[in-house]
């Protein structure tokens, strides 16, 4: 194989947020070397998480978030030069997750016509700007179950695949090891010229679980429960797919990084008591279940966790747990906790992250090995 393909691949990461996309990229052998987020507040909780990740496993590289304009505001040539001073290579990749608020089902759905929806459009813009060789977009599922937005975005999509094969599949975090049920929809295109001939239809081999099971229609989950009973754990049930995995018990909220930011209940929520472990078909204050996953992270607003046995909201590290990121991955006490908690709904899950990349780079060295 030739040398160039050998190495780490270069990744330009949009949208980067806390980083956890690049995480799983990292993971899987990739190197990220130019990411961009324009929140100031989310690139300082990005440099510090990402950069104490990286020192715990040896890596003393420092993680920075290389430009903070908005998207809108970035040419293609500033983005190579920053990216690569020594001019661009012939073989490097793209990821993002463009911001979905504008499409979420939960949302107002302005869809495209959206401030933040619009910045789908600039991603796929730049994608045939830049030319990388291959490239992964994800975002909610409401981008593609909607008609008008699937519509559009079909429009978007024939631009990009005069130069790409590209393929979709709605995945969920649920069925890769984290406790959390998240749906979330992920597009690959790979450069035509590395795929010799037409394309057919689900071409792209999207990773499954070892299983090969729905894993939350497969299991037994725990029932419903007063607060404050102690419920059953399914036989069979996997400790590491529940929200029990990721709670810190009151004895290791000190020795445990941001284990004691919490926000404090006030007084007269005392009618919390009566929320159910298990009770998160609310639109708010949702009640967690210790044998069951999490609902979708996305916390703000009116949106609440409460832990499944304590008179408490999550922590910061619970929320990272729920989202498959380290406790080697440590956010700054100074910086607020609505920042770090919308952070951490914005994100990827780390193990999700994983192993779209794995199956990215297994397919490229394939079809490269076979030419």
């Amino acid at each position: 194989m030739n040398n160039e393909y050998e190495q780490k691949t270069p990744i330009l990461s949009f949208y980067s947020g806390g980083g956890f996309m690049d995480m799983g990229f990292e993971q899987a052998g990739f190197e990220i070397v130019w990411t961009n987020e324009f929140d100031e507040t989310f690139a300082k909780l990005h440099a510090a998480g990402i950069t104490s990740w990286r020192k715990s496993l040896g890596n003393e590289t420092e993680a920075e978030i290389f430009n903070t304009k908005s998207i809108v505001e970035i040419s293609s040539e500033e983005i190579i030069n920053e990216a690569f001073p020594n001019g661009k290579p012939n073989f490097f990749g793209m990821i993002g997750g463009p911001p979905c608020q504008d499409f979420s089902l939960n949302g107002k759905l302005k869809g495209f016509s959206g401030e933040r929806g619009k910045l789908t459009v600039i991603y796929l813009n730049k994608i045939l700007e830049l030319l990388p060789t291959f490239f992964v977009m994800e975002n909610v599922t409401g981008l593609v179950k909607r008609k008008e937005t699937s519509e559009f975005l079909n429009k978007l999509l024939k631009k990009v695949k005069k130069e790409y094969h590209v393929d979709s599949k709605v995945l969920n975090s649920l069925n890769f090891g984290v406790p959390q049920n998240r749906e979330r929809v992920f597009f690959i295109g790979i450069k035509k010229n590395l795929i010799k001939g037409n394309t057919k239809p689900n071409w792209f081999p999207f990773p499954v679980n070892e299983q090969n099971i729905n894993v939350l229609k497969e299991y037994e989950w725990g029932n419903m429960t007063p607060f404050g009973e102690n419920p059953v754990k399914p036989l069979n049930l996997k400790i590491e797919l529940c929200v029990e995995s990721c709670l810190v018990s009151p004895e290791n909220e000190l020795i445990i990084d941001n284990a004691k930011e919490y926000f404090p209940l006030k007084p007269n929520l005392n009618k919390l008591l009566n929320i159910q472990e298990g009770e998160t078909n609310r639109p708010s204050f949702k009640r967690l279940h210790r044998y069951r996953y999490s609902p979708t992270a996305c916390y703000g607003n009116n949106e609440v966790h409460l832990h499944p046995y304590q008179n408490r909201r999550l922590s910061v590290r619970e929320a990272l747990r729920i989202q498959g990121v380290p406790d080697s991955y440590v956010l700054p006490s100074e910086i607020s906790m609505s920042k770090k908690f919308k952070m951490i709904g914005n994100g990827v899950p780390v193990p999700l992250a994983k192993v779209i990349a794995v199956a990215v780079k297994e397919f490229i060295k394939a079809k490269k090995t076979s030419q």
